[in-house]
């Protein structure tokens, strides 16, 4: 029996996060038990906003992609985007392609073929150069492509790497490396998918298309500790702050602070910081007076007024003081630092250039929405952790398709899966979207999911739709064969790895689903699992990790035996040649003993406790915070103690059939699911009595009508 775990909290810890956010305690305690307790982090739930995602300038090398690209643009040089046949790698190859074809460029796309192997291969560089293509950008791969990239630029074919998986010790030679795990990648967040890498670069080239793109400029703040307004009242110390700006990125700053009468010009480093540059200042007339006292009317500097013109574009600022903006700042209020008016300055800057952007191109916002499908996809299905930008993702994703419908494709592959878009949740995403886009990559028709993606004729991608349809239900009949082939296999290879790996080999698997089985063989025994299958003349394997083992680190012990590898700290491929199998075998038994798996921990971590009589429907409001779920924010799980069962009725067609309990909270009564448990009623379970249940919450949609509804884990007697 599990262990319901819940974590003590005090008021100390809860009541600063209440009043600071003006959160209910219910949040703020959930917020203390999962460690979210630095405004950073808590920025990402209580906020959705894209201006709170970063800025793709922040990969140090974005600005050289840009050029590059546009340079290949303005000359109609033949690109290639190459992908992979995943869906982070289908929809970041989608992503950069809708963009460049609306530019016009001579683009075409390429995924592996059924036979080939992960990343750019030396087959697709000859086809290129056939084609006298010069410019290659890998998307959702490239980054371990070092003799592939090698061949290439010998050919005289520049190579961009777009990629997010781990970076090997040396990088290919590719002209741009966009990697948020790279070295020097610049990035401030490393866990973002292939497609959101993808979709940093399209944002960024689109910046690229306005007046700020490489524009410089200085906002500058001078702080008198006298009244400014007051001629006789002089200061003894002033502070200057400078910030240069290039790309909407703080790129340099100079603080200094000055005794009139006493600093020496000559001692600054001011003068040579504000050289050549565009300065801006909040009330530029009292700025320019703050500077005659310190460096006299003799001294001229030509400072334009930011308020005349962030208020063109933000009206309802127009007077403030600066004081007023900090108290107002929206990111000030998640630092855990004072605020500063150099950097809500900053930030305002940002959003005005941001708001005139979209304000002078009508199409931006919703090529970003479109976008941003997409992206929520690639996060949810590669199992990104969603926290930091991620969330910010998934949440306009989802709400993309929820205010704006599906886009094409999409569109014809819910129709499909019977998805329905008002009611759509990162859990559809999970189980139902993505396991049948991946299924055409899986059984080697990566190219049918790319082009229902990018398809312009309606009724190609209605058939595209029932291919892929057809194709995942395929893929599922091959995955239960193959756990059917493999089952006598799983407890010898338990034992063999003193039940610390998984290790199953069988030629008679699809290679397409290796990947889908080690997960489940992972799933089942909560260890990491490994399955490989011949193909051809190398065999092709898929692990899937848990319990603190990083894929890539294991797969590093092998050396250079692998042709190839790669992958993510849960997930990886690779292959081998044949004559290996043997030597394969036997390194995983040299390996195994050095495995060190975190203990299985058999505690369920309770989110709250819920009194009965305080489960209202506002209680429900919780998931707007907390939504979506995935990978590092498991759903949410309460607790209710001595809550009585009012009525029962069990549900479903086939064995086990579920049952539907009513619970009594107080004044208001819940629905409560309890899957393939209909067995306990009468039993175990009893109208009449009184429980302690353990549940998540959900919305269900029926109707047109959003009813609240909980999901039982548990139910123990009270």
């Amino acid at each position: 029996m599990n262990n319901w775990v819940k974590s003590p909290v005090t008021v100390q810890q809860i009541a600063p996060l209440c009043q600071k956010y003006n959160i209910d305690k219910i949040l703020a305690s959930i917020f203390v038990r999962r460690g979210i307790t630095q405004g950073k982090d808590i920025l990402y739930y209580l906020e959705n906003d894209l201006r709170f995602e970063h800025n793709p300038f922040l990969f140090n090398s974005m600005e050289d992609a840009v050029e590059r690209i546009t340079q290949a643009l303005e000359e109609g040089e033949k690109i290639l985007i190459f992908g992979d046949r995943d869906v982070d790698g289908i929809t970041s190859t989608t992503i950069l392609y809708d963009y460049l074809k609306a530019r016009g460029a001579d683009v075409r796309c390429r995924l592996p073929l059924e036979t080939e192997a992960y990343g750019l291969s030396k087959q697709a560089v000859d086809d290129f150069t056939a084609e006298q293509g010069t410019l290659i950008i890998t998307v959702d791969c490239g980054i371990s492509n070092y003799e592939e990239i090698d061949y290439a630029v010998s050919l005289g074919i520049d190579v961009i790497v777009t990629d997010h998986h781990n970076a090997p010790e040396n990088l290919p030679a590719a002209v741009v490396i966009l990697d948020p795990k790279a070295p020097d990648s610049g990035y401030p967040f490393v866990d973002i998918s292939g497609a959101a890498v993808a979709y940093k670069l399209v944002s960024a080239l689109r910046f690229s298309n306005t007046d700020f793109y490489n524009s410089e400029i200085c906002i500058m703040e001078v702080e008198s500790d006298s009244d400014p307004s007051s001629a006789s009242d002089s200061p003894e110390s002033i502070t200057i702050s400078c910030v240069k700006i290039r790309n909407l990125v703080k790129v340099k700053e100079v603080v200094e602070t000055i005794v009139p009468g006493k600093t020496s010009i000559y001692d600054l480093k001011l003068p040579y910081f504000l050289q050549g540059q565009v300065i801006y200042a909040w009330n530029a007339a009292q700025t320019k007076t703050l500077l005659s006292q310190i460096f006299g009317s003799g001294v001229e500097f030509s400072i334009y007024d930011l308020q005349s013109e962030v208020t063109k574009i933000l009206p309802s600022l127009k007077g403030k003081t600066t004081a007023q903006l900090n108290a107002g700042s929206t990111i000030a209020k998640y630092d855990e630092n004072p605020a500063r008016t150099i950097d809500s300055l900053f930030n305002l800057y940002v959003t005005y250039c941001k708001k005139s952007i979209l304000l002078n191109n009508k199409n931006l916002a919703q090529n970003e929405k479109r976008d941003l499908q997409l992206v929520a996809l690639a996060a949810i299905a590669d199992i990104m952790p969603l926290k930091n930008e991620n969330r910010i993702f998934v949440k306009n994703g989802i709400a993309s398709i929820k205010e704006n419908g599906p886009r094409t494709g999409l569109a014809e592959l819910f129709a499909q899966l019977k998805i329905s878009t008002p009611a759509i949740t990162s859990t559809d995403l999970s189980w139902t979207v993505t396991p049948a886009l991946n299924a055409a990559g899986r059984l080697g028709q990566a190219d049918l999911a790319l082009s229902l993606l990018i398809s312009d004729s309606p009724s190609e991608r209605n058939q595209l739709a029932v291919k892929i349809f057809e194709l995942n239900e395929k893929r599922k009949e091959l995955v239960n064969l193959g756990m059917y082939k493999i089952k006598e296999n799983i407890t010898s290879s338990l034992n063999d790895n003193n039940n610390k790996l998984c290790t199953i080999v069988n030629e008679e698997l699809h290679a397409g689903i290796t990947g889908n089985i080690a997960s489940r063989l992972m799933q089942e025994y909560n260890v990491p699992a490994i399955v490989v299958t011949r193909c051809d003349n190398v065999y092709k394997g898929s692990m899937r990790s848990c319990r603190g083992l990083v894929t890539t680190s294991f797969l590093a012990h092998f050396g250079d035996f692998f042709i190839n590898y790669g992958g993510h700290n849960a997930a990886a491929g690779f292959s081998f040649a044949q004559e290996r199998l043997d030597l394969f075998n036997q390194k995983i038994k040299e390996i195994v003993p050095s495995i060190n798996l975190e203990q299985e921990n058999l505690d369920i971590n309770i989110d709250a406790e819920i009194p009965s009589e305080y489960l209202t429907p506002q209680t429900f409001e919780i998931l707007d915070k907390l939504e979506p779920f995935g990978a590092e924010n498991q759903e949410l799980i309460l607790t209710t103690r001595k809550v009585k069962v009012v009525d029962a009725l069990i549900q479903g067609k086939k064995e086990p059939l579920s049952l539907k309990l009513v619970f009594e909270f107080g004044k208001y009564k819940f629905p409560g699911m309890f899957f393939g448990q209909a067995d306990k009623l009468g039993k175990e379970i009893v109208v009449g009595q009184s429980y302690d249940i353990l549940y998540t919450i959900v919305r269900n949609y029926f109707n047109g009508t959003v009813t609240p509804q909980l999901r039982l884990k548990e139910v123990r007697k009270s």
